[in-house]
């Protein structure tokens, strides 16, 4: 089957768009291939046609649930046979998931890429029949990028096992460092780069200097009547954003990372269907964001980076009909901006010394490596070690890059729990403590491979089933662990730590300051280029986003508020012309008053022909003898 028959087949098109289809004729050649094609340029379909197009099971490394979630339900509907291993699957569904993909006909396996450096996911790959590797929001991939995550370091491992397979990286924004940062890390055999212009025609970019920003947003809210996204700098704002929108009788709700994954999900779903208007939301609301008729985005303070900024201001306009990119910024979002750049780059030491205090905050022992995520209320630590919660985060989230830990920000994380002995020794226990037996029956009637992995468990469910109150369970399930029987991890609303590594003495943390102080200096170029670009006062938005991405031969967009301005201006010209035209003919070699002047001229304004007089007699274009003027010869 051809590429163009599988499009008709599965996705009613008659014809590719973009770069599609010589993106496709490239992974069917079996060619390492990086695509760079802007938001909304359909990039799911540069990998799902050709991997319909072979034998075998496509891969997809992608950073979001939500991105897995919708990519499989779309694939289901067309009666493709799609699966999602995800954190919130108990141990006995992926393994069942895994064996599907080698046995069942599934066409595609999405997952994380830290779920890719699973041993029993590595396990399973070796036998499957994999046509494609697919790496969606490459960019994270590159400490570069604006949204760098240390597990797309690790993808290029996959290789060993199936180094036969073709890699296809996709993302929308890269600049030409990120483009050969992604090559190089996922160990491309031959860079090959397929990249469509960033220019978005529809697009219409304003920059707005104004000092009261929700007037304004009111304002563009009620003119451009459509579905809008919000984005603000914190949670608080989105919060306080939305609620001062609902009071002047908006349809709008707010989303960022500390809502719960349902809340999200139900919010976004609202938001998609049209039932909520305004989306106002963190730079959470982003990738997998694919919203046809959003016809204005619109910032209310300064992102970090241009790339931040472009794909965001990108949401807008996805169905071709005209749309705007409202940037409300000034001076002080710059100010603000520098001063969180400080925040987020404290001193090495002052690093090492949270490392430390988050071990006695946690009390880990050093050279010690915990097998399972642990709850951390990052208030509580900052407010014991006298730290401020930005500074707290800021540093943990640096220890992230350096792969020491990771940081979860989830607001819930389910309990989980497992057995710490053996069957042949809990049937020994069950025997001699007849109290805890029936109990212990239900746990293994309820949940599987409880003596292999932690397995999710629900303690309301537990509490139903044996006809007690869910905080008995809990009273249960803790007397089992201090019999060191169970392992058990309640439920919890914190964010969680995962050491990535044993615990060290901070004498012995190796830290990297030249590496530290060259992402400072990039972050500090990167806020640099975007605090230009809302000063520039000389060029056409269009043009500079086009040439910070390396498009240096682009034309004026005519739709931004540069080039508006500048159209105005020139039909300001042109009046001004025409009308010192006619003052020429009537003014040669007569004198006359400001009344005859306007007699003989009666189809220009007045008042905008008096001005004209003015300015030309100030620049000595007009002479005047008393009350009447004369046009003055060269």
């Amino acid at each position: 089957m051809e590429a163009i028959d599988v499009l008709i087949k599965y996705w009613g098109h008659t014809q590719f768009r973009l770069k599609q289809e010589e993106i496709i004729n490239q992974v069917i050649d079996k060619k390492d291939t990086l695509a760079l094609l802007p938001t909304g340029g359909g990039k799911s379909i540069c990998y799902q046609v050709p991997a319909l197009m072979q034998e075998g099971i496509c891969l997809v490394i992608s950073p979001l649930i939500a991105l897995m979630d919708d990519q499989v339900r779309f694939l289901k509907s067309k009666g493709i046979k799609s699966i999602a291993i995800t954190s919130g699957m108990h141990y006995n569904d992926i393994d069942t998931a895994l064996t599907n993909c080698i046995y069942g006909g599934i066409k595609f396996l999405y997952l994380s890429p830290e779920r890719l450096q699973n041993e029993l996911v590595q396990t399973r790959i070796k036998e499957m029949n994999i046509n494609l590797i697919t790496v969606d929001e490459a960019h994270c991939i590159s400490e570069w990028g604006h949204n760098f995550r240390p597990a797309y370091r690790h993808i290029s491992e996959i290789r060993e096992i199936i180094p036969e397979t073709p890699i296809l990286a996709l993302t929308a924004t890269a600049t030409a460092s990120v483009i050969d940062d992604i090559q190089n890390n996922l160990d491309f055999k031959k860079h090959n780069l397929i990249q469509s212009s960033f220019v978005r025609e529809n697009l219409s970019y304003v920059v707005d200097n104004v000092e009261d920003k929700k007037s304004r947003l009111l304002k563009l809210v009620e003119k451009i009547k459509s579905s809008v996204i919000v984005y603000v700098g914190s949670r608080k704002a989105a919060k306080e954003i939305t609620e001062f929108l609902t009071r002047n009788n908006y349809s709008a709700n707010y989303y960022h990372g500390g809502l719960t994954a349902k809340t999200r999900s139900e919010r976004q779903e609202s938001w998609t269907k049209n039932q909520t208007r305004i989306m106002v939301a963190t730079n959470a609301f982003g990738m997998g964001i694919d919203k046809a008729d959003v016809k204005l985005v619109v910032h209310m303070e300064l992102p970090a980076t241009i790339e931040a900024y472009f794909q965001e201001a990108g949401r807008a306009g996805r169905n071709g009909k005209q749309a705007y990119a409202f940037l409300l910024a000034n001076k002080t979002d710059i100010k603000k901006q520098q001063d969180l750049l400080k925040l987020r780059y404290p001193s090495i030491d002052e690093i090492k010394q949270v490392y430390q205090q988050l071990a006695n905050y946690l009390q880990i022992a050093e050279n010690v490596l915990l097998s399972e995520p642990i709850s951390l209320d990052i208030v509580q630590f900052g407010e014991r070690y006298r730290i401020s919660n930005l500074k707290a985060y800021n540093i943990l989230k640096y220890l992230e890059k350096e792969e020491h830990l990771k940081l979860s920000d989830a607001i819930h994380s389910p309990s989980k729990l497992m057995f710490s002995v053996s069957n042949a020794n809990l049937y020994k226990f069950q025997i001699a403590n007849r109290y805890y037996d029936s109990f212990i029956k239900l746990l293994l009637r309820s949940y599987a491979n409880l003596f292999n992995n932690y397995v999710i468990i629900n303690e309301e469910e537990i509490a139903n089933r044996f006809n007690i109150s869910a905080d008995e369970v809990k009273r249960l399930l803790e007397k089992l662990v201090q019999l060191e029987i169970v392992k058990y991890i309640p439920k919890n609303n914190n964010g969680q730590i995962t050491y990535l590594k044993e615990r060290k003495d901070i004498e012995f943390l190796y830290l990297n300051e030249e590496i530290w102080e060259n992402r400072k200096q990039y972050e500090e170029e990167k806020l640099l280029k975007i605090s230009n670009y809302i000063t520039d006062k000389k060029e056409c938005r269009s043009k500079l986003l086009l040439h910070y991405f390396g498009e240096e031969e682009s034309e004026q967009c005519g739709k931004c508020d540069f080039c508006i301005y500048e159209k105005r201006n020139k039909i300001k010209e042109v009046e001004y012309q025409k009308i010192t035209n006619k003052l020429a003919e009537v003014l040669k070699n007569k004198e006359l008053t400001i009344e005859e002047i306007c007699t003989l001229l009666p189809s220009i304004n007045e008042q905008q022909l008096i001005n004209i007089i003015q300015f030309l007699f100030d620049n000595d274009k007009l002479g005047k003898f008393g009350n009447k003027y004369q046009w003055k010869s060269n």
